[in-house]
């Protein structure tokens, strides 16, 4: 079974790699990170650590036991005992149940770790498998939005049912 690990430096080349591989599935679904995410990927990671250290944000990847990431599970926007939650599996690890596992470890680990009480998330309205992983780990859509131009649902999840 794959591990949900906090984003460390030494997960940069194997994340960098996940990235690059499902560049075009995960653009299918959600808006492309752009050219520019990979070529400062160095930075940007490095970056991303530091901010995760400061606390206002918290990412996690799954990695299964050679090392190769599955997928990310990010909050981002910490303030006020609240998140957005975001997170996407790769292709060749689709529809096996491991985006909601990792979202219900995240969930719990939002609540129990890092003191937070309530998650937000959207999803476009074509995004049947982001939304069906949503309403498995507890969310409840509130509103109707956009995203990258496209219509999607907000989402919230209050933290109290996993310990928080």
């Amino acid at each position: 079974m794959p591990e949900l690990q906090r984003l460390r430096s030494d997960h940069a080349s194997a994340l960098l790699a996940f990235e690059r591989e499902n560049r075009a599935y995960f653009a299918a679904s959600i808006p492309d990170r752009g050219d520019a995410y990979f070529a400062e990927f160095d930075a940007r990671h490095a970056a991303l650590l530091a901010e995760q250290a400061a606390g206002v944000i918290h990412f996690h990847v799954l990695v299964d036991g050679d090392g190769v990431v599955l997928g990310r599970v990010n909050l981002v926007d910490v303030a006020d005992g609240s998140a957005e939650l975001g997170y996407r599996i790769a292709k060749s690890a689709s529809g096996q149940g491991l985006a909601t596992a990792a979202v219900r470890q995240v969930c719990a680990l939002a609540a129990t770790e890092y003191a937070l009480t309530t998650l937000r998330a959207a999803t476009t309205l074509d995004n049947l498998a982001s939304q069906a992983v949503l309403a498995r780990t507890g969310f409840v859509p509130t509103c109707e939005t956009v995203l990258d131009g496209r219509p999607a649902l907000e989402y919230t999840l209050e933290l109290s049912r996993f310990g928080g």
